[in-house]
């Protein structure tokens, strides 16, 4: 069960980028992020809330982590880093395709995740990682250079930098909560506090995003599909599942979400990508492949049990 959880939230992660694409007319980056954010992350706050003191009162006894700066801090950045994500995420998918988009901010948010731990502990990693990393570059460098089948020249620089910027928010928010786990917060705790904090302060932005495709049933469609399937809904299984696996299994199966994203991008979208582009993806996916395989020793600490 634990398995199909987080598998069912890779596939629903995966629609991200073809919802948006699928939207009605007049919509940005910015105001998709916003409102994905204000719904998805209330959400998603209320179902991990609910479900952490579930689990406080059924270990009543269990020392609990002091709500202190530190741990404050981070929440919070885990949810700006969400916050900022998503803006960065759909601009990479709209300059770029969901197939492109999405493979290169999810391709990049693993390797950055590892650099920025190597930044902050100093630990240095295995080969393992540095060929995966070096293969994970290798195809974001040929997705750079390639681009759609029959286009004037290469993938769009600053949608590039946008999912890149993507995955390195998400880098940030890995190791945020590597710590706050760490120190003893079980995981809907963390979860919620990030996606309490990103709806508060997307909530800040709404004034100054233009809603008006809201008004449209297509519109409040994709707000709706987008906040509750693939934050709330998606979070919340993927944290359950985790709880019960290793970091290697987890990993090999959060490559559902490109795997998906890419299928949906060329079936459902449409989108052609050129021969060189292809490639970059087959390489990205080894790499990404590879640093599965290589995170094999679990550092999560023991699961706890959440009864559905």
């Amino acid at each position: 069960m634990y398995a199909l959880a987080v598998l069912a939230a890779a596939l629903l992660f995966g629609t991200t980028g073809s919802s948006q694409a699928l939207g009605p007319d007049g919509t940005t980056p910015l105001s998709i992020g916003v409102m994905r954010m204000v719904i998805g992350g209330t959400g998603l706050a209320l179902i991990a809330f609910t479900l952490a003191a579930r689990h406080a009162r059924r270990h009543s006894g269990a020392p609990r982590p002091r709500l202190s700066a530190r741990p404050l801090s981070l929440m919070v950045l885990t949810g700006a880093c969400l916050a900022l994500y998503q803006p960065l995420f759909f601009l990479g998918t709209e300059r770029n395709g969901v197939a492109v988009g999405t493979v290169v901010a999810l391709g990049s948010a693993p390797i950055l995740a590892g650099l920025l731990e190597w930044a902050l502990t100093r630990r240095m990693p295995s080969l393992v990682w540095m060929g995966a990393t070096a293969l994970a570059t290798l195809g974001v460098g040929l997705l750079g250079t390639g681009g759609e089948a029959g286009g004037s020249g290469g993938t769009d620089a600053l949608g590039l930098l946008g999912s890149i910027g993507a995955g390195a928010s998400f880098a940030v928010i890995a190791n945020a909560q590597r710590r706050l786990l760490d120190d003893g917060w079980d995981p809907f705790t963390v979860v919620g506090a990030m996606g309490a904090s990103s709806a508060v302060l997307c909530a800040f932005a709404v004034p100054f995003v233009d809603l008006t495709w809201l008004g449209a049933t297509s519109g409040l469609t994709m707000a709706l599909w987008l906040g509750i399937g693939t934050i709330a809904i998606a979070y919340v299984l993927f944290t359950w599942g985790l709880s019960g696996l290793t970091a290697a299994t987890a990993a090999t199966l959060t490559l559902g979400e490109p795997l998906t994203a890419a299928i949906l991008g060329i079936v459902v979208l449409g989108e052609r990508l050129s021969p060189l582009a292809i490639a970059g993806l087959v390489v990205l996916a080894a790499g990404l492949a590879l640093l599965a395989w290589g995170s094999r020793a679990p550092r999560d600490p023991e699961p706890f049990a959440v009864e559905a």
